[in-house]
């Protein structure tokens, strides 16, 4: 089937991750995603707009976002967050996530970084491109048909 395309360009300002977390939670709910699933949508978007909010436009007041939402009908939401500010290194945020141990300091261990392995982790799938900025693309499959395929299966008369 061919996808449809949705494309927004956002204020890098915290008052409009709000607006992505909105536009992709009525994308998700139209397709058909389940209600856990668009949570994890929305938090993954969130956290991936946040990124940008925080860290891409460092001093400077006029950054921007883009949202992409690539519609696949009964078979994925591909959502796509660039800006065109500072890049990071994401070797060093996981570096900086990793599990603690006795063997860490407290004071060496470093607020934030846990939103990259968020997305990661609530997403089917995850790249990184740190060119002229960072874009996050994530994909999201849907999973509907499982229970109708299984359904058929499952037979309703006692078994001897």
């Amino acid at each position: 089937m061919k996808n449809e395309q949705l494309e927004m360009m956002l204020p890098a300002k915290p008052e409009y991750v709000a607006i992505a977390r909105l536009t992709v939670s009525g994308v998700a709910n139209r397709m058909g995603y389940t209600y856990d699933d668009i949570e994890d949508i929305k938090i993954a978007v969130s956290e991936a707009c946040a990124n940008a909010v925080q860290h891409a436009y460092e001093g400077e007041k006029d950054g921007s976002m883009a949202l992409t939402c690539n519609v696949y009908p009964d078979d994925r939401l591909e959502i796509i967050v660039k800006d065109n500010g500072v890049t990071f290194d994401k070797d060093s945020v996981k570096r900086q996530s990793e599990p603690i141990t006795d063997a860490h300091d407290l004071d060496s261990l470093h607020e934030g970084g846990l939103g990259i392995l968020m997305i990661e982790a609530l997403m089917d799938q995850v790249t990184i491109e740190k060119a002229n900025g960072v874009t996050v693309h994530m994909t999201k499959y849907m999973n509907r048909d499982e229970v109708g395929q299984s359904a058929s299966k499952v037979s309703t008369t006692p078994s001897q």
